[in-house]
Formats: structure tokens, sequence, C-alpha cells
């Protein structure tokens, strides 16, 4: 595995399924994992599947993400993390009927929101830049164009770790495939640069 994009990375709470195939890293969630603290349900969860790979105090990161939702909460997509108190999650979630794009943010406690995705949310593409205390999240389609997700206050930190996420907080069996890992110095775009 160490030609792999994935052979500098650990997992906070592996699913039992894993396959690395080249610079594919495919999965099958456990049953009844989540990432969340507190807000609206009262409870804490910190029992998600997340590969995280070692950062320094900023970054660009991006990830191809393919998964087959199904289930209410069924999740998919990329995270950054400090600690169990301060991290984000975001991709695709299955919500209301719908696979929605959502980012959950937590400083503490954790908010949430959604909005829906016109794309293919079966196969599309997220970026993460966080540097000097700002995380700005893209999502792409086809991966040439970007829009802005979210653009968030973000802990300022030595270091983060990043990578693939997945959850199924109802079942287990949520197949994904993530691939087209990069991981750069942040990139100097203007906010409504979509390159």
């Amino acid at each position: 595995m160490t030609d792999s994009p994935w052979s500098k990375g650990s997992w906070l709470n592996a699913p039992s399924q894993v396959t690395i195939d080249n610079d594919r890293l495919k999965i099958t969630t456990d049953e009844k994992t989540d990432f969340w603290r507190q807000t609206f349900y009262g409870f804490t969860r910190d029992s998600g599947h997340f590969f995280g790979i070692k950062t320094g105090s900023s970054f660009t990161a991006e990830l191809r993400v393919q998964g087959s939702y199904e289930s209410l909460y069924d999740q998919a997509g990329i995270m950054v993390r400090i600690d169990s108190k301060n991290w984000i999650k975001a991709g695709i979630e299955v919500s209301d009927g719908q696979k929605m794009l959502s980012s959950v943010l937590t400083t503490g406690v954790s908010d949430w929101t959604t909005a829906v995705y016109n794309g293919n949310a079966y196969d599309f593409w997220l970026r993460v830049t966080v540097e000097n205390g700002v995380l700005r999240l893209q999502v792409s389609s086809d991966k040439k164009r970007w829009p802005l997700v979210r653009l968030a206050p973000f802990p300022s930190s030595e270091e983060y770790f990043v990578g693939p996420m997945a959850c199924t907080p109802k079942r287990g069996g949520l197949n994904v495939t993530f691939s087209d890992w990069k991981l750069t110095p942040p990139l100097k775009r203007e906010l409504h640069d979509l390159s």
C-alpha cells in the first residue's frame, strides 16, 4: 500500500469491510455509525467511519465520492477534524426522502445545513480549503466547475486530519468508493473563481 494515495492515513472507527484497489478506497458501512454532538437530539456520537490524513496548518483537499445511498441519514463525503469536538463533515446525505448536499460544522456542538443537489448525487467531487481560521467547501459534478457550498470560521490548528467519511445512523451496508484523492497547499483563488 506504500504507493497508494491512502498509505499516509489512519482510521477512526474502521469499517468491517475495506478494500483498497489502486487509488480507490472502497468501504461498506457498519450498522448505526454517526458523527454528531448534542444539538436538537441531545446525544453525542463519534462512531462514524473516517480515514484521516494528517496535514499542516493549511491545505486544500479534493475527493471523488461514489455511493449507493438508500436510507434516512445515509451519508458519505469528506471530513476535516481536529478532535472529537472540532470537525466538519460534508457530502451527500439522505434526508426527507431526497439526496441532499449536507454539511455539519461542529465546534463544541453541531450545526447542520442541507440543500437540494442538482448534480449526480451518486458520483461527485468535494474540495475543502482551510487557511487562517477559514474553511471553504466546494462541490463539483465534473471536476471542472466548483461552486461554493459553505464558507465558515474554523478553529486554527497546527495540524488537521482530512479525508473520506461515511456514516449510516439507521442501518449498515452503504457501499462507497472514494477516489481522485488530492492534498495540496491551499489554493489561492478568489471566492467566486469556480475553477
